[in-house]
């Protein structure tokens, strides 16, 4: 038998309980305990019912919520409970089957109007709670963001990211109180960016790139973006080992023996909420890989101190692992142990040592061996000829869908 819905979850805007529909206004009116931050109990301010502030940290709030169970509670949030909201990490706790929703338009959709941008064609993000930095992926000529703001330094904060990369003819707007009577804009452009706004709102960028703009695929990177010691999987390699690891949404990678980062903020690049974890023992080459991390997008690329396959030990466990570095049959076994069903492992050699490892992984575990030979012209005198990379051997394998 399902579950009966007991939890209401109520997406309310600045016209506050006006803009309710009659079914969600009703509940609001007759809830017994509301639970939402000090602007959502403002705009409901005429209901009489006991009232509960959002704590820090969020996840203290489930056992609260719970401990209503049987009474009448409302939960009140911005716009759509389910984009960038509570919502999902409610979900996340709280069966979905015991949960009702109630959306309402959402910042991006009040946006989105207000600037007569097709939704379809804008990336709708977030900064709030998260690190700026991570929406530096999607800045490209002519790209359209929606970015849900964290306080009133996001624009400026934005602003600067997008002059550091060459978009500082960008256009930005802030909309404030969408659809409410104390409705705001503040325009400008990211270089001469400077207006005081509020802290609850929207911001909208238009990216014009200017001259000597960062113009970057999403994976695919060319070396020169990355700061390395020469310790780096190059371009052409470092693109065929992402397309065997299948970037997904959400997803985990194990990066062995990680240098600069470089796959690893490829992996986080190549997908929504990628995640991937960067092990490496060499406190110099986790400094770059922060470094690059940060400046291509990948702020939550997380680095531990260690050597595999002991540093693996207690790591959450990965959709897919590389091993660039440290190469050898334990830290494989480690690996194919840890890895989910449906996972990829790839692994590249550059000696002959490493590519012995690797014919032996394959006679004992299957999987796709591969000899990959790159050459890039150079002058030699007044002409042109061909020199190559060092060849590696990689070997690619996906594991099977039992544990």
């Amino acid at each position: 038998m399902s579950a009966e819905p007991w939890l209401h979850i109520v997406g309310i805007g600045e016209d506050g309980m006006a803009g309710l529909s009659p079914a969600a206004r009703a509940l609001v009116e007759a809830a017994e305990v509301i639970i939402g931050g000090d602007r959502h109990h403002r705009l409901s301010d005429r209901v009489t019912a006991e009232r509960i502030a959002w704590p820090s940290p969020f996840d203290a709030m489930i056992g609260t919520i719970r401990s209503h169970r049987g009474r009448r509670i409302v939960i009140l949030v911005t716009g759509d409970p389910l984009w960038y909201s509570v919502g999902a990490r409610i979900t996340r706790a709280i069966p979905a089957i015991e949960i009702r929703f109630h959306p309402q338009i959402s910042a991006f959709q009040w946006a989105a109007c207000r600037l007569g941008w097709s939704l379809a064609d804008v990336e709708t993000l977030t900064v709030h709670g998260r690190a700026a930095e991570q929406i530096v992926p999607y800045f490209h000529p002519g790209a359209r963001l929606i970015v849900l703001a964290r306080d009133a330094s996001s624009p400026a904060t934005v602003a600067r990211l997008l002059v550091e990369r060459g978009y500082g003819r960008s256009r930005l707007a802030v909309l404030a109180a969408l659809g409410g009577p104390r409705e705001q804009r503040f325009d400008g452009m990211a270089e001469e960016w400077g207006p005081p706004v509020p802290d609850f709102h929207t911001l909208a960028v238009e990216c014009v790139a200017g001259e000597g703009a960062q113009v970057l695929a999403r994976t695919g990177l060319p070396d020169e973006v990355f700061r390395h010691d020469g310790n780096i999987t190059k371009r052409a390699v470092r693109a065929l080992t992402l397309a065997r690891l299948v970037p997904l949404r959400g997803a985990l990678l194990w990066d062995v023996g990680s240098g600069c980062g470089s796959v690893a903020v490829e992996w986080m690049r190549g997908a929504p909420e990628a995640a991937a974890i960067g092990i490496e023992p060499r406190a110099d080459r986790r400094a770059l890989a922060a470094e690059n991390a940060l400046a291509l997008g990948a702020p939550k690329l997380e680095l531990v101190d260690g050597t595999a396959p002991a540093a693996l030990a207690g790591l959450p466990t990965p959709d897919a692992v590389f091993i660039g570095g440290g190469l050898s049959a334990p830290v494989i076994e480690a690996s194919l142990k840890a890895l989910k069903p449906f996972g990829r492992l790839v692994a590249n050699a550059v000696t002959l040592e490493s590519e012995a490892v690797l014919f032996e992984a394959a006679s004992r575990h299957g999987g796709e061996l591969t000899r990959l030979s790159v050459h890039h012209a150079v002058a030699v005198g007044g002409h042109r000829g061909w020199r190559p990379q060092m060849p590696v051997t990689q070997w690619a394998l996906a594991k099977g869908g039992n544990p």
